[in-house]
């Protein structure tokens, strides 16, 4: 899914698949059974196949056979690409997207990031009913934001299936960075089981994916480096929770095959660029459970937009991008030579690879795999609790606490050492952050929660070896409308059973919840998650922005989608000022449908 784009004023292709090819009919000989915008010249003067431009847009789903690293598969399709066609708005358009269901399920689509009347966010027994086989639902709403954003199937395990497509939105104006040439690369992750038996796998064997586990010779390595009596007692504490330090990834590169573009690493997909030319790399991704690491050795990276939302230049030699976030960053080759686009699995079981050149049937020499990590006592911290199963708390002890009527005594009386999720080794500027408490004893707004890790990219990375993106890096260009102090805070927890493979927040499962999140209608909100889980979470609130509190101060970004490491504490401002119900999730596909999900309710 990567379309090149030389910036031009492109024709429109409305009129190419026009009436039958709603359908998908009369326009599978017009687009191929892979996603054919991802074109490695891209568009001139007329936009490549396989991208939808809007404002009115037709889109027809069913399963098809096509092959997957070079066997065949049956994924779903969309007007006859798997991964979908990219879909291409403009910011002050009214848009029109008719879907037609062609599968024998109902299905949906969720427009990752936008924001819209909850009746368009397509989350079926949330904002509307879902797409029953054989009928076509209109999505309408007006195009308020720019940026890189992607859609995806809300319905069952469907995002798994390959029910997923890049959403670019041009801006109406002027973007505060310039750029000559674009390629958006979708990440994905597939397998050729059946996604429900990846989650009777899942729930029947705690670890079942990973083939990575420790060895004897790992044990009498660790025994050199850090002696017999630590180590013998720092694996007794894995055992006795009966867990693995190396659980990085529940569904690992075992099963399956990571995707750019649509394309396995063999395949190497390759994005063209004229020497002198600024390149603009929109990532998105649009994987169902795996975070990437992604670096062009021998080129540096500007970030320059996270989740659809401009920030301010970071240069970088690599970036973690947790599932659906997007990040956009500059490139400038200017050697007539081969990049390698190098996407690795956080867990170091695979990879995504692409080749950025000027010329095809070039190639860049593939970074070595690294090896993974061991989780550590950030985790283990968190995992005092995980050990636990949260699925049977009453929910009363935590269950989104509201410190709105906390005052500063009550706040500041905590014992932190007793925190769940709370790394002490990393509390990021606690003392400067406790000085800016605010007379309803809440900390300012913008400023970081103690037991925040925003100078971390995460396990498996060397801060040493390269330049990495840290949350800490993201800094808004102007201030947010609502500035806003928070009036009250909302916390929420984490929670879940490895071995059980159960997942909630605050120890409930959404089947044992017995009603919404509320916020009250045009509030400021400071919402904190805690993570008390071995596992990374990205955690996606839809219909309103969450504005990370990354120590920013006025300058904080906007993000759809927020990654909490493990043991971490986090939180974000919200202006709740989209009345309705909506969904507030992690974005693993697989821990969403084990019960991490609930419902927001805006009223």
């Amino acid at each position: 899914m990567a379309n090149s784009r030389v910036i031009t004023h492109p024709m429109s292709r409305r009129q190419i698949l026009k009436g039958g090819a709603a359908l998908g009919l009369g326009s599978a000989a017009a687009l191929s059974l892979r996603p054919s915008w991802a074109n490695p010249w891209g568009q001139t003067n007329v936009y490549s196949k396989g991208v939808e431009e809007g404002p009115e847009v037709s889109l027809a789903i069913r399963r098809e056979s096509i092959l997957i690293d070079g066997k065949e598969a049956r994924p779903i399709s969309i007007n006859g690409t798997s991964p979908g066609p990219m879909i291409r708005l403009k910011e002050g358009q009214d848009a029109v997207l008719r879907v037609t269901n062609l599968l024998d399920e109902p299905t949906s689509i969720h427009w990752h990031g936008l924001i819209l009347p909850p009746g368009m966010d397509g989350v079926p027994g949330v904002s509307f009913p879902g797409i029953a086989p054989g009928e076509t639902f209109t999505y309408r709403f007006p195009v308020r934001q720019n940026g890189t954003y992607w859609y995806h199937s809300h319905s069952g395990l469907q995002e798994q299936l390959g029910h997923a497509g890049p959403l670019i939105i041009d801006a109406a104006g002027r973007e505060p960075f310039r750029y000559d040439r674009e390629h958006v690369l979708l990440l994905t992750d597939w397998t050729f089981e059946d996604p429900m038996s990846v989650f009777r796998n899942l729930k029947t064997a705690e670890g079942y994916y990973n083939f990575q586990e420790r060895t004897i010779a790992d044990f009498f390595a660790d025994v050199r480096e850090e002696g017999f009596a630590a180590t013998a007692e720092m694996r007794g504490m894995w055992a006795k929770m009966r867990m693995s330090s190396r659980d990085i990834a529940d569904v690992t590169g075992s099963t399956y095959t990571y995707l750019l573009n649509g394309h396995s690493p063999e395949e190497n997909w390759t994005a063209l660029f004229q020497a002198g030319e600024r390149v603009r790399l929109r990532v998105i991704n649009g994987s169902a459970m795996s975070y990437f690491d992604v670096r062009i050795p021998g080129l540096k990276m500007t970030v320059v937009a996270a989740d659809g939302q401009p920030v301010q230049p970071v240069p970088v030699d690599e970036f973690r991008i947790g599932v659906a976030e997007t990040y956009d960053v500059l490139v400038a080759p200017e050697d007539d030579t081969a990049y390698t686009i190098f996407a690795e699995a956080m867990d170091r079981s695979g990879y995504a690879r692409a080749t950025l050149a000027p010329r095809e049937g070039m190639a860049a020499e593939i970074p070595e795999r690294r090896k993974i990590a061991d989780r550590g006592m950030e985790a283990m911290g968190a995992h005092g609790m995980e050990g636990m199963d949260h699925s049977g708390m009453g929910g009363s002890d935590m269950q989104g606490m509201d410190h709105s009527g906390m005052n500063g005594s009550d706040m500041q009386g905590l014992d932190h050492s007793s925190m769940q999720g709370m790394d002490h080794s990393n509390m990021q500027g606690m003392s400067n952050e406790r000085s800016r408490i605010n007379a309803n004893g809440m900390l300012a707004a913008g400023a970081a929660q103690p037991g925040s890790r925003y100078d971390q990219a995460g396990i498996g990375i060397d801060p040493e070896a390269r330049r990495m993106l840290v949350y800490r890096d993201l800094k808004a260009f102007t201030p947010w409308p609502d500035r806003r102090e928070p009036e009250r805070e909302l916390e929420l927890h984490l929670t879940g059973n490895m071995e059980r493979y159960m997942w909630s927040f605050d120890g409930k499962k959404f089947s044992e919840v017995t009603g919404p999140i509320r916020f009250n209608k045009d509030e400021r909100l400071r919402l904190i998650l805690v993570n008390d889980t071995m596992m990374e979470h990205p955690i996606h609130l839809h219909g309103m922005w969450m504005e990370l509190e990354n120590g920013q101060g006025e300058l904080i970004p906007r993000k759809h989608t927020l990654n909490v490491k493990p043991g971490e504490r986090v939180s974000a401002l919200i202006t709740a000022d989209a009345e309705g119900s909506w969904a507030f999730h992690c974005h693993l596909l697989y821990h969403m449908d084990a019960g991490m999900f609930r419902v927001v309710k805006v009223s």
